[in-house]
C-alpha cells in the first residue's frame, strides 16, 4: 500500500492502490483494469437502493436493506430430484425475527451456527406474517465490521469470481479520495456550463458514490459526451484534412461518356440508381478526394453504380481497383463485371492471396506499369508490393467488413503523400443514421432504395428443428420444377458443439432427401479452382442443392436458385441472416428462405421474429441496432474503433447530436486542435483513437 508521503498516482499499478496488492492485481487485470486511473474508469453498471441498517421490524420491504442480530436456529434442507437443497435460518435482533433462505446452500452447514451474531444484507420481502430476505450477503459482526446507517445508493461493479463487487466497492472508495485533484478536466466551466455538464472529477465521484439518482444519471451524461465528443472530433479531423489538405484527380464527364458507359449495362438503371450515379459524378470531378458511403439493400443494384464510377476513370485514362472481403466475392465480382465489358477495351485483373506466386508478380508488374485499368481483389490489394501507376478511385465492398483501419490504408496507395485516390464504399447492410453518425462520420451517404425491376420479393418461414422432414421433402419438389437450392450451415466440420456441417450434412442430404439430384459442397476450404468450378456448376443448373457455409453471402448472383434453408439459424446475427436471404429472389420463380432455428436466449428469439416480420434492409439494420446495441456493433472487430464504454444508442441520439454540432465548431476554428485551449483534449483524442483514424497530423 503507499503510504500517505508517497501520494498515489494515476499511473501507478492498481497494485499500489488500498487493499490491493500483488495477488488482487492479477484479479483486477482480467477486468482490463491495470492502472489506478484504469480503476477510476471502472464504473459501476447499475446501483442499488441499500436503506442502510435498521431494525428488522423498521425493514422496508422490495428495497436492499441490512439488519444485525442473532442466529436463533438454522437447518439445511435437502432437496429433491436435481435441487441441491437450501439452507434456511432466523436471524433475531431481541424484538423481531427475520426469515433468511439461501438456495443450494449446503456449503453454509459449518459457517453459519446458532448464536452467532452476523450482519445481513439483501432485498426485504414478505413471507407469511414475517420480513425475508432470499440469499442475502453476510458477514459475521466483528470490531471491524463497518455498518452503514444511512440510506444510499450502493453502486454494482463487473466483476469475478474472486474479486466481488463489494470488495471493488472497498477499495475504489479508499482510493478516490487519494486522486480527485489529480483529474484534470478538458474543458472549462464557460464550456460546461451551457452545456450542463458537471465538471470532470465530479462526474466520476457521482458515478462511483452517487447522493440519488439524478447524480448518477448527470455523472453518466457527462462521461457519455466525452466519449462521442472524440469520436466526432476524430471524424472532423479527418474530414477536414481529407477535404482542405489533400487532392485527388478531377476525373472527365461528359454526354458522351455518360452515354458510352450506359451502353455496357444489360438494364435501365432505375431512378435511385441514377441519383446515386450523379451524386458520385459530382464529387469524381473535382479535385477533393470523393469519400462516400454508397448503401443499399441485399440486390438494389450497388456494382453497376460503382462500375460507373470505375468506367468514369478508365475514360480519364486512369486507374480503379475494387476491394471485396472474400475470394469468392472478389472472383464474382470479376465474373459479373468481365461479362459487363466484354469485348470493350478495358483491362481487367483479380488478384487475390491464393494466386500463385507467379501469378500474382504477373499481375503486380502490370498494375504497376499501367497496363491494368481494373483491378479486383481482397486485401492483397492493400499489400505494400502492390503499386498502382495511376490509382484514381478505389471501390471498397462491404464496408462493414474493413472499417477505418483499413480505409486509412488505401491511402497510402497514391503516387505522391498529398494526392490520394477518392475512396467509394459499399455496403449490403444498410446503415442506421444513428450508426452512420458515429461509424462512417467521416463519409457522404448515397442510398438507393427499392429493387431493380425483375426482382423477387421473397417469403420467409421461421421453424424449429423437428419440422426438417417437412422443409426437405416440400424442397425436394421444388427441385421436381428445375428450381435450385442453398443450404447454409454454420460448420465445415463436425464438433462438439453438435451442429450441422457441411461434410457430414451433404451426404446426408444427398441419401436421405434428395436421392437422384445433383448435390454438391462448397466452403472456404477449398482451393479456388475447386470452388470456382462448383459455383460455375451451379450456375450453369448442373447441380441441384448447393449445401454451404457463409462464404456464400455476399455476391453470388443465380437467379434460377429460388429456395435458401439456414439450419441453426440463432446462430448467425440478423444482418448476416438478411444478407443469405438475399442471395434468392433474384430470378423469376417465386422465392422463400427458411430459417431452420432453436433460439435459446431473448436476442436469439428477437433475431428471429425481426427476420420474419421484414424483408426490408433498413428496418432489419434498425432492429439489429436496438437487439445488439452501439457496443456490439462498434466494436473492435468491425469497425477498428475502440467500443463505447458509457455512452448507448440509439439511447444518445441527442447528446450524439449535440457532440458532433460541437466537434464541427472546435474544428472550423481549430482543425488540428493547435490552439493552447485544447492541449489536453488532443493529448486524449490521440490516446483514444490516434493510432485507428490516423491521427497522426494532430499528434
Amino acid at each position: 500500500m503507499v503510504t500517505p508521503e508517497e501520494g498515489l498516482q494515476l499511473s501507478d499499478s492498481v497494485q499500489h492502490a488500498p487493499f490491493v496488492g500483488a495477488a488482487r492485481a492479477t484479479l483486477f487485470a482480467r477486468l482490463g483494469v491495470h492502472t489506478v486511473a484504469d480503476l477510476v474508469k471502472h464504473l459501476p453498471f447499475r446501483y442499488e437502493y441499500e436503506s442502510g441498517h435498521m431494525p428488522i421490524g423498521e425493514l422496508p420491504l422490495d428495497v436492499i436493506a441490512t439488519a444485525i442480530g442473532e442466529i436463533a436456529n438454522c437447518r439445511f434442507v435437502p432437496g429433491r430430484g436435481r435441487s441441491q437443497g437450501r439452507f434456511v435460518a432466523t436471524l433475531d435482533d431481541d424484538r423481531n425475527r427475520l426469515d433468511l433462505v439461501w438456495f443450494n446452500g449446503g456449503y453454509l452447514r459449518d459457517r453459519i451456527i446458532a448464536g452467532m451474531q452476523i450482519m445481513v444484507t439483501g432485498k426485504v420481502s414478505q413471507y407469511d406474517d414475517h420480513r425475508q430476505m432470499v440469499n442475502p450477503k453476510w458477514q459475521i459482526v466483528n470490531d471491524e465490521t463497518v455498518i452503514h446507517t444511512d440510506a444510499r445508493y450502493r453502486p454494482v461493479y463487473a466483476a469475478t469470481e474472486d474479486l466481488s463487487s463489494a470488495q471493488i466497492e472497498r477499495i475504489t472508495d479508499a482510493t478516490l479520495p487519494m486522486i480527485w485533484e489529480q483529474i484534470e478536466d478538458h474543458f472549462d466551466e464557460g464550456y460546461r456550463g451551457p452545456r450542463g455538464l458537471p465538471g470532470l472529477a465530479e462526474a466520476y465521484r457521482m458515478m462511483h458514490r452517487p447522493g440519488d439518482p439524478d447524480e448518477a444519471k448527470n455523472a453518466r451524461r457527462r462521461l457519455a459526451y466525452d466519449e462521442l465528443l472524440l469520436l466526432q472530433l476524430g471524424m472532423a479531423i479527418k474530414r477536414h484534412h481529407t477535404q482542405n489538405d489533400l487532392n485527388a484527380p478531377a476525373l472527365r464527364h461528359s454526354t458522351a461518356i455518360d452515354q458510352h458507359i450506359r451502353e455496357r449495362f444489360p438494364f435501365e438503371l432505375t431512378d435511385s440508381q441514377n441519383a446515386a450515379v450523379e451524386e458520385i459524378a459530382v464529387d469524381l470531378q473535382r479535385t477533393i478526394p470523393m469519400n462516400r458511403l454508397l448503401q443499399g439493400d441485399v440486390g438494389s443494384g450497388k456494382t453497376v453504380v460503382a462500375l460507373y464510377a470505375m468506367l468514369m476513370a478508365t475514360a480519364s485514362n486512369r486507374q480503379a481497383a475494387l476491394m471485396a472481403p472474400t475470394e469468392l466475392l472478389a472472383e464474382q465480382h470479376f465474373i459479373s463485371i468481365s461479362n459487363m465489358l466484354k469485348d470493350s477495351s478495358v483491362r481487367l485483373a483479380l488478384l487475390t492471396g491464393s494466386q500463385s506466386a507467379a501469378d500474382r508478380e504477373a499481375t503486380h508488374r502490370a498494375i504497376e506499369q499501367g497496363e491494368i485499368d481494373i483491378a479486383i481483389g481482397t486485401q492483397a490489394l492493400l499489400t505494400e508490393s502492390v503499386q498502382f501507376a495511376d490509382l484514381a478511385l478505389v471501390v471498397v465492398d462491404e464496408q462493414h467488413r474493413f472499417g477505418v483501419v483499413q480505409r486509412a490504408a488505401i491511402r497510402s496507395k497514391a503516387a505522391m503523400p498529398a494526392a490520394v485516390p477518392h475512396c467509394l464504399v459499399m455496403t449490403a447492410t444498410p446503415i442506421p443514421r444513428t450508426l452512420s453518425l458515429t461509424l462512417f462520420g467521416d463519409l457522404d451517404v448515397s442510398t438507393i432504395r427499392g429493387l431493380p425491376p425483375g426482382r423477387q420479393p421473397i417469403s420467409t418461414r421461421v421453424v424449429s428443428p423437428d419440422q426438417e422432414a417437412t422443409v426437405y421433402e416440400y424442397i425436394a419438389q421444388r427441385i421436381e420444377q428445375d428450381e435450385q437450392v442453398y443450404i447454409v450451415l454454420p460448420a465445415i466440420e463436425e464438433s462438439s458443439a453438435e451442429l450441422k456441417a457441411v461434410r457430414t450434412e451433404t451426404e446426408r442430404l444427398q441419401n436421405e432427401y434428395f436421392q437422384g439430384k445433383k448435390v454438391a459442397a462448397v466452403h472456404g476450404q477449398l482451393k479456388r479452382d475447386e470452388r470456382e468450378a462448383i459455383m460455375q456448376r451451379f450456375r450453369s443448373g448442373d447441380i441441384d442443392v448447393l449445401v454451404a457455409t457463409t462464404v456464400i453471402e455476399v455476391g453470388v448472383d443465380v437467379p434460377n436458385a429460388s429456395i435458401m434453408v439456414v439450419e441453426h439459424a440463432e446462430r448467425f446475427g440478423l444482418a448476416q441472416l438478411h444478407q443469405l436471404r438475399g442471395r434468392v429472389g433474384r430470378g423469376t420463380k417465386k422465392s422463400l428462405c427458411v430459417f431452420v432455428a432453436d433460439p435459446a436466449t431473448e436476442d436469439a428469439e428477437a433475431r428471429m421474429k425481426a427476420i420474419a416480420q421484414t424483408t426490408d434492409g433498413f428496418e432489419i439494420a434498425e432492429a439489429d441496432l436496438l437487439i445488439r446495441g452501439m457496443g456490439e456493433l462498434l466494436g473492435t472487430k468491425q469497425s477498428g474503433l475502440p467500443p463505447l464504454r458509457v455512452a448507448t444508442i440509439p439511447g444518445d441520439m441527442d447528446l450524439l447530436q449535440l457532440a458532433r454540432r460541437d466537434a464541427q465548431d472546435i474544428i472550423s476554428t481549430d482543425p488540428r486542435l493547435n490552439d493552447r485551449a485544447h492541449d489536453l483534449l488532443r493529448k486524449r483524442l490521440v490516446k483514444a483513437y490516434g493510432k485507428v483514424i490516423d491521427l497522426g497530423d494532430v499528434g
